[in-house]
């Protein structure tokens, strides 16, 4: 075999001719004809005992030469690459056949190949990282809502009002008729919580235990198709009325839903925790428009073989996902209004752009030339069995040293991204 015509192409694309010579298409001709001869009827001839010739003179010398073609195909392909060094990523595509009068055979090949990119400025990225605060009011509105989930609750004999807990019965009519999943009994109802269709809940405010009543609704645009929109009627009793009586906020408080003795210290835990929880927060938004900039500093192209596979590893996780959750994937598409082509569609950017972080980040272990030690390969080796529960022999034979080391490299080169990046208070 022969490779020749190597050209390079857009999108980190390439294409490249194999030729064989006419001793080496002639064989494989012959092999599609020993593989195929069992499957034709020649007259005159027990079937698989018709000469190659004879079937040739019936169905034309080409009848064997896709098969042909397609026994050549890989050691023609791994020639090529062998040939130019490639690394190629996806499904290689044949995009031309030329069979010359001597028999040889040309195959000329379309390959997205790995591709070469270039990342400027990858240190020091500077975005904006407001400074953390918790103010006094939102240190307060937690401390309600710590009363809120310790309120005690106790029936009264008056009419609801806002913050009550109504206990009713009810059942939706649409045009006069009863609606699937527009019913309940003994349901318990804080009024004011928003729970409900808007406006059911206002409506039941001067409500008394015991009373019947209609509240009129209208459902709102986002919700399920067959109520969306539409009005309706809930005919309503009202079983009883039970007021939230909520905790003193003192030491008492502190004491029964902390480690604390003092309102004053208890006060003091919740906005250290909020604002633990912020500064976490803070640093996640922080590392992901790190991680954005980043990308956007990537040059060069990447193939579309490269997206679209990952696109396929993206939507193969969605019904895993899916499926985990007991619901079938093609009917979920179909109850969220989507055809799989849409969500293809729609999941390209973030594909494109986790193709081109992950490349980043190789480029970048490149260029600084981390060191790894055996000892945090050897640590890394422990994490994975402890993480897999599986024996530390068994993940070192399922893992190369050289994959592991790789690995930690790009850890280190995330590390050292988020490590340089200077966080400022403004764009400006």
């Amino acid at each position: 075999m022969t490779v020749k015509d190597f050209e390079k192409k857009e999108k980190s694309t390439a294409e490249f001719t194999v030729e064989t010579t006419p001793e080496e298409f002639e064989a494989a001709v012959n092999k599609a004809y020993l593989k195929n001869r069992g499957r034709i009827n020649m007259p005159g001839f027990r079937k698989g005992k018709a000469p190659r010739k004879m079937i040739e003179a019936m169905y034309g010398t080409g009848v064997f030469y896709d098969d042909a073609v397609e026994e050549i195909y890989p050691d023609a392909l791994d020639a090529g690459i062998k040939e130019n060094g490639l690394s190629v990523v996806g499904q290689p595509a044949v995009i031309d056949i030329k069979i010359g009068e001597d028999k040889s055979l040309a195959l000329k090949f379309r390959v997205a190949v790995y591709p070469e990119i270039k990342v400027e400025g990858y240190k020091g990225i500077e975005v904006p990282k407001p400074p953390v605060t918790v103010t006094d009011a939102e240190v307060d509105r937690e401390l309600q809502r710590v009363r809120e989930q310790n309120a005690r609750v106790e029936t009264v004999e008056r009419p609801a009002k806002a913050g009550d807990i109504a206990t009713i019965d009810f059942v939706g009519y649409m045009d006069g008729k009863p609606f699937e999943g527009g019913a309940g009994e003994d349901y318990d109802l804080e009024l004011g919580s928003g729970t409900f269709i808007p406006g059911f809940e206002d409506q039941l405010i001067g409500k008394s235990a015991g009373e019947e009543t209609e509240v009129n609704v209208t459902f709102p645009e986002a919700y399920a198709p067959e109520l969306a929109g539409k009005p309706a009627v809930f005919k309503v009793t009202v079983k009883n009325v039970k007021e939230k009586l909520l905790p003193e906020l003192d030491d008492e408080l502190a004491k029964d839903v902390s480690e604390f003795d003092t309102l004053d210290e208890y006060k003091a835990s919740l906005k250290a925790e909020l604002t633990e929880k912020r500064v976490k927060a803070a640093d996640e938004d922080f590392r992901n428009i790190v991680l954005s900039r980043l990308v956007d500093k990537v040059e060069g192209e990447i193939p579309d073989a490269m997206i679209d596979d990952q696109v396929q590893n993206m939507i193969d996780n969605f019904k895993y996902n899916i499926r985990a959750q007991g619901m079938d994937y093609e009917q979920y598409l179909k109850m969220m209004g989507m055809e799989e082509s849409g969500l293809r569609t729609e999941l390209r950017p973030t594909a494109e752009k986790e193709i081109k972080a992950d490349l980043a980040f190789e480029y970048i272990a490149k260029e600084e030339k981390f060191e790894i030690s055996d000892e945090k390969v050897e640590a890394e080796y422990q994490r994975l069995a402890d993480e897999y529960g599986m024996k530390l022999e068994d993940i070192k034979r399922a893992v190369l040293p050289d994959a592991v080391k790789t690995g930690l490299q790009i850890d280190a080169a995330k590390e050292f991204v988020y490590g340089s990046a200077v966080g400022t208070e403004s764009e400006n």
